[in-house]
């Protein structure tokens, strides 16, 4: 288990964001499925994956079964079967990202405590089990259980509150900017992940 030096905290726990992190998360994949041409990828791209219902999700106000009535109010009538593919299958094209696994196992083995706090709706246990069991880790807050999404303050601070969390002793892995600018608000070291987990362990001396 990772130790404090004199006077240095030590990092002890990882908190991994889920999507783009360890599992893809790319909406254009659907929208090439089910659509033919960049006019009518726009129109979904834009009610669908932009609009305020996808939000309304990550909240957990909406289940995923309801954006569809809902954008669909929105959306030419010609359009209604391919955004209901791209409501019901859009999860369907997350895949574990390229060296997460690695990484995961990695620390765990070294002794850190590994966690997820993920911005996702309803279907999440849906889909995060192809990349691992939710046992698999020391703890996961999902936005849409809890009614808060990164970045707001108020979910890193029930996150640590939840799992009896030092902030100074966590490092925040993110793909967004603005969630780890969220972290770093409550003293929870930020990392803002490009793709390159070799990089993390260089960079933490994990």
């Amino acid at each position: 288990m990772p130790s404090e030096r004199t006077g240095i905290i030590m990092m002890k726990n990882i908190i991994l964001d889920m999507g783009n992190v360890l599992l893809s998360f790319d909406p254009e994949k659907s929208l090439h499925a089910f659509l033919e041409n960049d006019e009518d990828r726009a129109i979904i791209r834009k009610e669908l994956f932009q609009g305020p219902e996808w939000e309304q999700g990550d909240y957990g106000i909406i289940t995923n079964e309801e954006r569809y009535s809902l954008v669909s109010k929105r959306v030419p009538e010609r359009l209604h079967p391919a955004l209901k593919e791209c409501v019901d299958k859009w999860s369907d094209f997350m895949q574990p990202i390229p060296g997460a696994m690695d990484f995961c196992e990695y620390v765990k083995n070294k002794g850190y405590g590994i966690y997820v706090l993920s911005n996702a709706c309803s279907l999440f246990g849906h889909y995060f089990p192809r990349f691992a069991p939710v046992t698999y880790f020391d703890g996961v807050m999902v936005s849409s259980d809890v009614h808060l999404v990164k970045p707001e303050k108020e979910i890193y601070e029930l996150f640590l509150k939840t799992y009896n969390l030092n902030p100074a002793e966590c490092l925040f892995i993110d793909d967004r900017p603005e969630n780890i600018e969220g972290a770093e608000a409550v003293h929870i070291n930020g990392y803002i992940f490009t793709g390159d987990f070799q990089d993390i362990i260089a960079k933490y001396g994990l």
